[in-house]
């Protein structure tokens, strides 16, 4: 130790004799900083033991250039929660220095401190930008600069030094021209360049060699003013900074200049403002040009988004689809420089290596979702080369022209038109189509009916049966991207028949029942009727400016609604029978655990849309999770779906059932987007619920899904009563309700036509807290039973249609006017 400590002082006054003769610059600050680095290296080392931990330099300290007089400032970081023996160890290195007249600039932190970022803390953040790690686990900073590197973060920083800027210049009248000018603060003064280094160093590296001073002139600057702060904390004995003007003489003559003191202290001064004009100059230039971190090695600047570093982005072209993404998110074009960087070179790569892992395969899909800007942005991929690089499929229509009398444009860009086509609609850019935009809205996965129709024309690379060819490229990608197989089959679909719903409401007369049970027959679903309905739509509207007539548009909509009447209202009716070919196939693949027996048991008599609302690898899990349910038992999973959670229970049916599930998810504040509730001949209850949890419950809370299944349990079974918790919860929540939104009635409707079996009651009423549990409630207090829900959302409406029995049988006209009537003073109350 007492080496070390010779060592500082013996720093110390070789610094203050390298003052003294104006040589206090780069060097010899580097000097002085080494030596501190080797003490607390030593302070470290003869510690009391502790957690791991590490001490970091920061500020000047960090940068190396550690002044007489300037504050040692040091971060001390522990892995872990402080106790006593990290406070002695803090006490071992801390008394030291201050028993070495040293000014300590000291923050102690754990490493669960850095969760989030200190956004009111911005001189923090920035002091971090400079860290060194000096004695300890170095790992611990690279952890914490890997949070604070991140574009979100820089972008954040950015926006705080630019206020401390300009706050730290209007204290100065915005001018570097001060006849006691301040060193470190100043206009033009270190505090700039340092900024001004620090920005482009966020931002673009080579930006400050773009500017007006080049990077030896700010060199040349920073040696200056060092030598000169050197000298002021030499004669000041303290951290002062501001050269006055009884210091300016003897700073003049340590400096070396000659002639009369006057001569002296004006040619130092024209020196000092020669480069404070240099350094002004160039920090106003990175402010005004400095682009914006975006994402990783993409920054947006006022021609786009663009690469960062050429050479990064040249070995992970995995990565470039983000370069669309940030320009997607932005608003913006990509620039046109990285176009052309990339058409120079995306010929390089093969297709798989842009999609290495599921990690791209899900950004792909995460791209692809409607919006604004997503067809100039395809533009921009497919002018470049790269969507074709990506896509050999689509590659093959590059420029292919069809000769017929209706189609105005190549395949390509026929292509490219579509997907326009949807996007306005996401955007409801298209005044009087707001019905198809409410459907594009209410779609779980978008992004599969844009891939749709990226592919769904590919086949026409070749004259003869393209929707069978396109299919066949389709599943190529799709494998090579390693697609999940429900989108892959959802994607099948829509591609082999996207000719046939414009072939049934042009060529067929959709007023004929028959065609309307075909179409649903063929969709099965209403995801799949929706998604069909928008790519027929699109698809003509791009063959040309005038195809898609107002009448064509209405024929195309009555269509869909018929077929959607016949899903919701009649398709109950039809039950999975012993025979059915999609039971046959279930069976034939299942897994190994799960017997004939089983599967015929739970799924024979359930409505016919459950072997196409889920994938077989759904229904094997519906299965195991039916296994061995006796009459009070509840088995239920619940795990994350995306951007929704998605809870399934499978339980014999019992009173309120329905109803108690509803407001047990209510009652933790779930808002229900869609679900399904389907039972089968032996009483059998299959519920799935997806819903969003917008206080993020099962997120931040560890425990949070056992406490919800739990409660789920306990409501059910009646040992609790659901009416409370949500009463407790809805008088939380009552500020929640947004302004601005207006109420409207609700829509109650009974149909006893539609369905052999059951009584179907429509209902559509503001979305709110709890309306689930409370309409299925009162269903339930006039006896009557329910055996298939659809749940749906669109926006602020819930949509809910409800296929009902009372004792077997469809309800009287007596029964009905009395639920719909109960219901709605329900509702209005």
């Amino acid at each position: 130790m007492s080496t070390s400590i010779v060592g500082v002082e013996t720093a110390r006054e070789e610094l203050s004799a390298a003052a003294a003769h104006g040589q206090g610059g780069r060097a010899a600050l580097q000097r002085f900083s080494d030596s501190i680095d080797d003490l607390l290296k030593r302070l470290f080392a003869d510690a009391p033991a502790a957690t791991s931990s590490l001490i970091v330099a920061l500020g000047g300290y960090g940068r190396r250039q550690l002044c007489l007089q300037s504050d040692v400032d040091v971060l001390l970081l522990f892995d872990g929660p402080i106790g006593p023996a990290e406070e002695g160890r803090v006490r071992a290195i801390l008394h030291p220095l201050w028993d070495l007249r040293f000014s300590v600039g000291h923050q102690i932190r754990q490493m669960d401190d850095f969760a989030e970022l200190e956004i009111d803390n911005p001189e923090f953040l920035l002091a971090l930008l400079d860290a060194r790690a000096v004695a300890g686990d170095a790992a611990l900073l690279d952890r914490i600069a890997a949070r604070v590197s991140t574009p979100a973060a820089h972008a954040r920083i950015l926006d705080a030094l630019k206020r401390l800027i300009g706050e730290r210049h209007a204290r100065f009248n915005d001018t570097f021209y001060q006849l006691e000018p301040d060193i470190k603060d100043a206009p033009g003064a270190l505090r700039d360049l340092w900024a001004a280094r620090t920005i482009a160093a966020m931002t673009d590296p080579a930006l400050l060699d773009r500017g007006p001073t080049d990077s030896p002139r700010l060199g040349d600057a920073e040696e200056f003013l060092l030598r000169l702060r050197s000298i002021l904390h030499l004669e000041h004995k303290r951290n002062n900074n501001v050269l006055s003007h009884e210091i300016q003489e003897r700073a003049a003559e340590r400096m070396g200049y000659t002639g009369a003191p006057r001569q002296q202290v004006e040619r130092l001064m024209g020196d000092y403002f020669r480069h404070a004009r240099a350094v002004s100059r160039s920090l106003r230039w990175v402010r005004q040009n400095a682009p914006v971190p975006v994402a990783a090695n993409l920054v947006q600047s006022r021609d786009g988004v663009r690469f960062v570093d050429a050479d990064r982005a040249r070995t992970h072209p995995e990565r470039w689809l983000s370069l669309f993404q940030a320009a997607l998110d932005a608003g913006t074009s990509v620039a046109d420089e990285s176009l052309t960087w990339i058409q120079q070179r995306v010929d390089r790569y093969r297709p798989e290596e842009f999609f290495p892992t599921s990690a791209e395969q899900t950004a792909l899909l995460m791209f692809l979702r409607p919006r604004a800007g997503l067809y100039e942005r395809l533009s921009e991929m497919h002018d470049c080369g790269l969507l074709g690089q990506m896509f050999p499929e689509f590659q093959a229509i590059f420029c292919r022209v069809v000769r017929d009398f209706y189609h105005k444009y190549t395949v390509d860009e026929h292509t490219l038109l579509t997907i326009r086509g949807l996007e306005r609609l996401a955007t409801r850019a298209v005044k009087g189509r707001e019905r198809f935009s409410t459907l594009l809205n209410d779609l779980a996965h978008p992004e599969l009916l844009v891939l749709s129709l990226l592919f769904h024309d590919v086949g026409k690379w070749r004259d003869e049966h393209h929707a069978d060819e396109s299919v066949r490229m389709a599943m190529e990608m799709m494998e090579r991207v390693q697609m999940p197989e429900e989108s892959r089959a959802l994607v099948e679909f829509l591609i082999r028949h996207h000719t046939k719903m414009s072939l049934l409401a042009f060529r067929r007369d959709t007023e004929d029942p028959e065609i309307v049970r075909q179409l649903a027959d063929l969709v099965g679903i209403e995801e799949r009727l929706k998604m069909l309905c928008l790519l027929t739509l699109v698809d003509i509207e791009a063959v040309s400016p005038g195809t898609l007539t107002p009448w064509r548009e209405e024929l195309l909509w009555r269509l869909y609604v018929d077929t959607y009447n016949r899903l919701t209202l009649e398709y109950a009716d039809e039950r999975i029978e012993h025979d059915e070919s999609g039971l046959q196939a279930l069976v034939a693949g299942r897994p190994d655990d799960v017997t004939d027996a089983e599967i015929a048991r739970f799924a024979e008599g359930m409505p016919r849309r459950y072997l196409r609302l889920f994938p077989y690898v759904e229904i094997y899990r519906h299965v195991r999770l039916s296994r061995d349910i006796r009459p009070d038992d509840v088995h239920a999973n619940l795990e994350r779906k995306d951007s929704l959670w998605e809870l399934t229970v499978v339980t014999l049916d019992k009173p309120f059932l329905f109803s108690n599930i509803c407001g047990a998810l209510s009652s933790f504040s779930m808002d229900i987007a869609r679900g399904h509730a389907m039972t089968n001949p032996n009483g059998l209850v299959l519920d799935v619920f997806q819903f969003t949890d917008q206080e993020r419950f099962l997120e931040l809370n560890a425990t949070g899904k056992d406490q919800l299944l739990t409660i789920l349990d306990a409501v059910i079974s009646g040992a609790t009563a659901v009416t409370e918790r949500l009463r407790a919860r809805e008088q939380s929540v009552l500020h929640r309700r947004r302004p601005g939104v207006t109420s409207t009635p609700p829509v109650i409707h009974a149909d006893n036509q539609s369905s052999r079996r059951y009584t179907i009651l429509d209902l559509v009423a503001d979305n709110a807290l709890g309306l689930l549990h409370r309409v299925s409630r009162v269903i339930s207090q006039h006896g009557c039973d329910v055996d298939l829900v659809l749940i749906s959302t669109e926006g602020q409406k819930a949509i809910d249609v409800f296929h009902i029995t009372k004792a077997g049988t469809k309800l009287s006209d007596a029964a009905i006017a009395g639920l719909t009537t109960d219901l709605h003073h329900m509702l209005e109350a």
